[in-house]
């Protein structure tokens, strides 16, 4: 009896172990304030994303045109001064690139696509899209390398004409490539989203935790978790831009009607959030085990911000939010070639300024929403 008795009213004396007490509730706060602190660097990142994506479609169309009108002046007065500058000649090998990169797409029969992809069976089908997201993830990786050899060799005098041909076929191959890719993906994602039996989809949200294995318990120093950020917004606004996509793609089908909203709505929105609970289970443990503030985010808020400022300085050796594009991974062209190509089969407007109109009228919100260099 007396043990009995000693057990149930025996007490505890916290406050001789305050300092191991404090140091967990220190860490459980870090645990539940970190997912706040990574949305603030998301929605940052995701809208300079989104303003150098919008750059593709309206100002670097401006400014080839006006690269060429100036070649065609030069030449024609026969200038003493360069034809070209290299910010011009950058801007009309981008355009180019851009346009040979959405034709080439537009030969590819999407509907026989879709058709040949919703045959397959499910674990077929789940290995495919594993597989295009590594080959995304690579491609990526190199391609803003690749075209900055082809800027290098066309803006470089000393280089032949043969080895700028070379590159710009190079180039040329990689963005076809990376937005066969882009195109693929999208329409297995269509396929998951229009299919009857929803366990491709639900694969396919469940594979985002399975990525929580191979990074929760690792060692992750500050910079590695820089890289990790950046990487995980260009993910997510690849995966807006991919449900954008759908979306377009579903609503075709559907004669506009957007009444079909009410059944495509709740898989994208299940599909995005999935993809958010997984980045922030995974910072908020990754900023646990590894003792990392979260006021880490606003360090690296200000990483992007200051890479941001530089790139829009007139006289800079980078293009328009180069820097930034450049830590996230996050190449603009081949993203372009699929969703112009989209628009161009989706939608019908009178002649070609529909559609410059049709992807112009965002632009001005974003840089709205963007606070000019001088404020940061």
């Amino acid at each position: 009896m007396r043990y009995l008795f000693a057990e149930v009213s025996r007490g505890y004396l916290l406050e001789e172990n305050e300092q191991m007490y404090t140091e967990k509730q220190r860490r459980f706060h870090t645990f539940m304030k970190t997912p706040r602190e990574l949305e603030k660097l998301m929605v940052f990142g995701l809208f300079i994303c989104l303003d150098t994506f919008l750059f593709v479609f309206t100002l670097l169309p401006v400014r080839a045109c006006l690269a060429v009108l100036t070649c065609v002046y030069r030449l024609v007065t026969c200038c003493s001064q360069s034809v070209l500058e290299p910010s011009q000649k950058c801007d009309i090998i981008r355009a180019t690139i851009l346009v040979v990169g959405s034709v080439g797409l537009g030969y590819l029969d999407t509907s026989a696509l879709y058709h040949v992809i919703r045959g397959q069976s499910v674990i077929k089908l789940y290995v495919m899209y594993n597989m295009l997201e590594i080959f995304d993830r690579l491609l990526a990786s190199i391609g803003q390398d690749t075209l900055d050899s082809l800027y290098w060799v066309a803006c470089d005098r000393n280089k032949s004409y043969f080895a700028a041909v070379f590159y710009f076929v190079i180039a040329n191959i990689y963005v076809l490539t990376h937005s066969t890719v882009l195109l693929v993906e999208a329409v297995t994602l269509n396929v998951a989203i229009n299919s009857h039996n929803k366990a491709l989809l639900t694969i396919m949200i469940s594979n985002n935790f399975v990525e929580l294995k191979g990074s929760v318990f690792k060692k992750f120093e500050t910079d590695n978790l820089f890289q990790m950020s950046c990487s995980d917004i260009r993910e997510r606004f690849h995966y807006m831009v991919l449900m954008l996509v759908v979306s377009m793609r579903n609503l075709e089908q559907f004669n506009w009607d957007y009444s079909h909203l009410e059944t495509l709505v709740p898989h994208i929105v299940l599909v995005l959030c999935g993809e958010v609970v997984v980045d922030w289970i995974k910072h908020a443990f990754i900023t646990k085990f590894n003792d990392i503030t979260p006021d880490i985010y606003q360090k690296y808020k200000a990483i992007l911000s200051r890479d941001l400022a530089v790139s829009r300085h007139r006289n800079v050796h980078s293009e328009h939010s180069d820097l930034v594009s450049r830590r996230m991974g996050f190449t603009p062209l081949p993203l372009g070639c699929l969703v112009w190509q989209t628009v161009n089969q989706s939608l019908t407007f009178p002649g070609i300024s529909g559609k410059l109109f049709l992807v112009a009228m965002p632009a001005s919100t974003v840089r709205q929403l963007i606070p000019p260099p001088g404020g940061q």
